[in-house]
Formats: structure tokens, sequence, C-alpha cells
């Protein structure tokens, strides 16, 4: 079930830096912004190119690229953008902070980024995240969520997760079977072993039990996890089965909750569009016109406008 990975944006070949310092540059200066050259150079690069921009930018100018676009910028383009120049694993970090910062926490941001790494990504977001906050990102969402869904984020951040790959198929059916007996074989659930092995497992193994799953109690884990679960509990244990099935649908289905009904959370638009444009958007959006019946860039044209609709155009296209 394992997919090939199709981005949307691949490296500039050749890179020119110096022409895109001194467009960037051109583009900023004076008075009025040229947005469209913007949106032309920073979605048309990889992220490494950009950072090489960025470098060129302070060498040449001694100016800072993203203090720059900024004060030029406003509102979800500038977010856009701004998100485009960060290194992927810091804007990340970023976004788990901004979920967790304030009054309330935004659990579905949690799950969203937490639930669908492996550990060797989880390994690089836990570190980076102390760096730049000074605080372990395991302490703090310690402090903002409670019960068995913080005890289950709190194993997928200290990672426990066995490495991409590994698979042990005897011990899918003993795993598929204390599943079993943990949920639906008992009165009440024992969200323990669900944390568990939802947690500890990699994805290819636990496609395995899941597999089992179904072959033992005739039922699918989904099922499973809807009767036994709620809250975000449920929301969490849900985003791993979605992923261990495939990351494109969770996305796809992500990207039209973040489009329906009244209303857009732009700040999810843009974390999936942005995060996942070097990785699998071009999966995403196969899955998004399968699942949806419609084009993942028709739906946002519909739900954006302007300079910010032209950039996350640029980047599904």
């Amino acid at each position: 079930m394992d997919y090939d990975p199709i981005p949307t944006v691949v490296p500039a070949e050749p890179l020119d830096v110096e022409a895109d310092t001194t467009n960037l540059r051109a583009a900023m200066k004076g008075f009025g912004t040229d947005e469209q050259t913007i949106i032309d150079i920073i979605t048309a690069r990889s992220n490494a190119q950009r950072q090489l921009i960025k470098e060129n930018f302070l060498r040449e100018y001694g100016r800072d690229l993203i203090d720059d676009l900024k004060s030029e910028l406003g509102g979800k383009f500038e977010d856009a953008i701004i998100a485009l120049m960060m290194p992927p694993v810091k804007y990340l970090c970023t976004q788990l902070h901004r979920a967790m910062a304030g009054m309330g926490t935004n659990e579905s941001t949690l799950v969203e980024i937490l639930c669908t790494k492996s550990n060797e990504e989880m390994v690089e977001i836990v570190k980076c995240y102390e760096d730049m906050y000074d605080r372990p990102l395991a302490e703090h969402m310690c402090s903002e969520t409670s019960g068995h869904f913080r005890r289950l984020l709190t194993l997928i951040v200290t990672g426990v997760r066995d490495p991409v790959g590994a698979v042990d198929a005897q011990k899918a059916v003993e795993q598929a079977q204390q599943l079993y007996s943990a949920g639906e074989a008992k009165l009440g659930t024992d969200e323990e072993v669900f944390n568990r092995i939802l947690a500890h497992g990699s994805f290819a193994q636990l496609r395995l039990v899941f597999d089992d799953y179904k072959q033992l109690s005739g039922q699918t884990i989904e099922q499973a996890i809807k009767h036994e679960m709620s809250g975000e509990l449920h929301e969490a244990m849900m985003a791993i089965v979605e992923c261990v099935q495939s990351p494109p649908a969770f996305f796809a289905n992500r990207l039209f909750k973040a489009m329906d009904g009244m209303g857009t959370d732009d700040n999810t638009l843009i974390r999936i569009i942005v995060s996942r444009s070097e990785i699998d958007l071009g999966n995403i959006k196969d899955e998004f016109e399968r699942i949806y019946n419609r084009t993942l860039v028709s739906a946002v044209k519909s739900e954006t406008s302007g300079d910010y609709k032209r950039a996350l155009c640029a980047l599904i296209e």
C-alpha cells in the first residue's frame, strides 16, 4: 500500500540565485510591491533553494528577506509566503507552538502534525522545537492536553515508533488479538492497549495489524475505534489509521474539511499545501479529486482570493 510520493514543487533547474535575489529586491523596492514576481519566484523554488536566496539577499543587501516580505505583504498571502520561506521542520514547530499558545489548545493541529510522522521525522521536530522555544515539546504538550489523548501524543513525541518499514507478521496477529480483547471483546475499553500498539508500530506493521483485525473480528479497525473512543483520542487514533492506509487521502480529507461549510480554516489550508508541496501534494491532489469529484485547485479558488489565491494555486498546479 506504500505509494510513490509526487511533489508539486521541485527544485528549479538551473537556479540563478543572483537573478532571484535582484528580482525580489526590485519587487519590494520603492513604491508599491510587485506581488506576482514574488509568487513566481518563491512558489517555483524548493525550500533548500529559497534558503540560498535568503542567504544571498542578506549578503547582497544586508537585509533579512523574511523581514522585508513581512513589511511588504499582508494577511493570508503573507502567511503563505512566510511559511514557504521557513525551513519545513521550523515551520511545523511554529505551528505546534501556535496550537498550544494562549487560551485553549488546537488539538486538531497537534493531531495532524504529530500523528502523521515517522519516528525519524519526530526526532527532528522534537530537537528543533526545543532549540526554538527553549522548552521540550513533550513538556509543553503535557501541560496543554490530558488523559489518554495526552498519553498517546506523549508516546509519539518521545519517539517510541519502530523504524520505517519494520514488520513482524506473527506479532501483527497477536497485536490484532490484543486490540480485539481491549475493545470489542469486553465491556468498556482498555485505551492503554490501543495507545501502545498505535504509537509503537511502524506504519507498515500497523497495516498488517489492521488487516488481521478485520479477519479476526469481521469489523474494520475504524469501526472499532468509532465504537470505543470519543473526542480527541478518537480523532488522533483515526488520523493514525488513515495515515497508515493512505497519507494522501488523510490530507485530502483535512483540506476538504478546512474549506467545507461556512468560512475557511486558512491555517490548515496553508499548512498542508505548503508542508506537503515538496512531498506528496501531487498525490493529495489526485485523492482529493477522486474522493470529492472536483479538483483541489477549483476548491481552493472558490475559497480564497487575490494574491493569496494565486500563491496557493501556483503551489498546487
